[in-house]
């Protein structure tokens, strides 16, 4: 059986695990925090979560976790059958996160963890955050998924950082992300229905 290795306040490890509930993949939860210990190391790299435990061995980087649970072939597959399809969701994916979600963490220590972030980095941050949504709403069709008509794992890379970003911005950048990106409220909800955003949901609170 796979192991998902993380922690239920991990975005990230909330997008590998929605993943696998979707597909109906069993897997086991193993409770780990990021960490630089040689003994981590060697399953995470670069000492983060999650990471997936596979017979063969560890597998890091929520993207390519989502392709090898793809390529397993083993419940409904969340990507488009054509190739040029696929690739808007691939491109989807890269996008929210390096414009949406990497600009909006760099005030999470602000936002979330009581320290403070200098008034250069929320400068640059805002503006790179909305030059990110204009990406995204650029290059997104919000019909009624962000890729089309099929839940894919662009939505799940989306549920786990629109939102957070919109509530990093409001809180650190009095950046209201819901008048700058109006669509991100209705998608959030319509996936906020699924049953496995549910039971993420479920098992943060405890």
């Amino acid at each position: 059986m796979l192991k998902l290795h993380g922690f239920t306040g991990s975005n990230y490890f909330n997008m590998v695990k929605m993943a696998l509930i979707e597909k109906g993949i069993e897997f086991e939860f193993v409770n780990t925090m990021p960490s630089q210990k040689d003994e981590f190391l060697v399953k995470s790299p670069m000492g983060k979560v999650p990471c997936l435990e596979t017979e063969q061995g560890f597998i890091s980087e929520t993207d390519v976790i989502f392709d090898y649970l793809e390529e397993l072939g083993q419940g409904p597959s969340l990507m488009p059958t054509d190739a040029y399809e696929r690739a808007k969701v691939r491109e989807l994916i890269k996008e929210l996160e390096l414009y949406i979600e990497l600009p909006a963490r760099t005030c999470f220590a602000e936002a979330f963890f009581g320290g403070t972030v200098s008034e250069e980095v929320k400068e640059k941050a805002r503006a790179n955050i909305l030059k990110g949504v204009d990406c995204i709403q650029r290059n997104a069709s919000f019909s009624p998924y962000i890729a089309g008509d099929s839940f894919t794992y662009a939505d799940i890379m989306f549920m786990y950082t629109a939102p957070l970003a919109g509530a990093a911005s409001k809180k650190v950048l009095d950046l209201n992300l819901t008048e700058a990106f109006p669509e991100a409220k209705p998608l959030s909800t319509l996936i906020a229905e699924r049953d496995s955003a549910k039971q993420i949901a479920a098992d943060q609170k405890g």
